[in-house]
């Protein structure tokens, strides 16, 4: 894998929406969708951070929100799809470049274009206090269809993806170790000021 140029996209939020009162719901922070970054980034987050994630695909009508069940025994890259191995726990094939297919079988143009990434994004969302409640990355592919969506581990969930009485702020450090290195965005008070899903209405 060649190195790549860190932070990877500015400190400040590519784009902040917000609520119809004018309140914050969400930052977001593109990140290129190119196979040497995208590579980089997801093996940071699946070796070094697998502990606290879930991670799925988010569709209408679906929402899939699983834990590794290990540390991946194996990250590897071919044909534009990256596959995250777990050993007895099964793996996943993420496409994140040129799927080229083989001799005999190219894969057509409109299809490498489907398959492709058009968009990834790290975002902070907002609770209804306005203030941050939750982390994570999202991709779709060529045709907007959502690929995956990952949460970092989240001070107001649990282990056993219950609500935490009391937040747990020391969970803060997964997001706060992609911020730096990723966006070269330093720690911030506001993400341990929140009240997490039992917010204020």
């Amino acid at each position: 894998m060649d190195m790549i140029a860190l932070p990877i996209c500015s400190p400040e939020p590519t784009e902040t929406l917000r609520a119809g009162d004018g309140s914050i719901s969400r930052e977001l922070w593109r990140v290129p969708t190119d196979e040497q970054v995208l590579e980089a980034f997801l093996r940071d987050i699946f070796e070094t951070h697998w502990e606290g994630i879930r991670f799925g695909p988010l569709i209408q009508g679906a929402a899939y929100e699983w834990k590794c069940p290990s540390a991946p025994t194996k990250i590897d890259l071919m044909d534009g799809y990256l596959t995250v191995h777990f050993g007895r726990g099964g793996h996943f094939h993420l496409c994140i470049g040129e799927n080229k297919g083989s001799e005999a079988f190219p894969t057509p143009p409109e299809l490498r274009a489907h398959r492709r990434p058009s968009k990834a994004q790290i975002f902070r969302g907002y609770g209804r206090d306005g203030k941050p409640v939750t982390w994570g990355f999202e991709m779709w592919n060529g045709k907007d269809e959502p690929m995956i969506s990952i949460f970092f581990a989240n001070p107001f969930i649990d282990d056993d993806d219950t609500l935490a009485n009391e937040p747990r702020w020391e969970r803060l450090a997964m997001w706060r170790s992609i911020a730096e290195r990723w966006l070269g965005r330093a720690p911030e008070p506001i993400d341990e000021q929140g009240a997490g899903f039992r917010g204020r209405a």
